[in-house]
């Protein structure tokens, strides 16, 4: 991507976590990891805010594709690259909770999705707790069963809007129910 977001390991309030900071900037931290999601579906994971880009910029075209805060799960295509898959847990700016598109640079072939669980709405410096079926969503978005995932993501970008984020990370980890 353009620039480096900075990551690092911080305490805050007793609670070790990642903060981010984007600065006109793109990068990820990128974990691979197979997850085996009929043994263990759901993804938790806690995460807050401190300053989003506002509501200037249209998420679903290349020049607004940014977010204080997004994590991945990715399902691997392997040697065909072109068919790996992706959903994006997004803190969105200017979309809806619960709004759901395909990634403004992954074109119409619909292979990442975006998901909208925090919106410009929720509150800015309050953790937010989230449990996702992410079988069920990868079913839901995909139209099929997908057993094993191989990587998680997070990401805090801003490069194309130019604006700044700051986000913060709990531990992610899995669970069967």
């Amino acid at each position: 991507f353009r620039g480096v977001t900075h990551y690092k390991l911080v305490d805050l309030k007793g609670s070790r976590v990642l903060k981010a900071e984007s600065v006109g900037s793109a990068s990820g931290l990128f974990n691979e990891q197979r997850i085996d999601l009929h043994k263990t579906p759901y993804m938790n994971w806690s995460w807050h805010i401190e300053s989003g880009l506002g509501n200037t910029h249209n998420e679903q075209e290349k020049s607004g594709d940014d977010y204080a805060a997004r994590v991945y799960v990715i399902v691997s295509g392997g040697a065909a690259f072109w068919q790996t898959k992706a959903l994006n847990y997004v803190w969105s700016s200017t979309s809806p909770t619960g709004k759901i598109w395909p990634n403004a640079y992954a074109g119409a072939n619909g292979e990442m999705t975006m998901i909208a669980l925090r919106s410009s709405a929720d509150q800015k410096g309050k953790w937010y707790s989230e449990k996702r079926n992410v079988l069920a969503d990868l079913k839901h978005q995909f139209g099929e069963d997908i057993r094993y995932i191989d990587a998680i993501a997070i990401m805090s970008d801003s490069d194309d809007s130019h604006g700044h984020v700051s986000a913060y990370y709990g531990d992610i980890y899995f669970t069967k129910n």
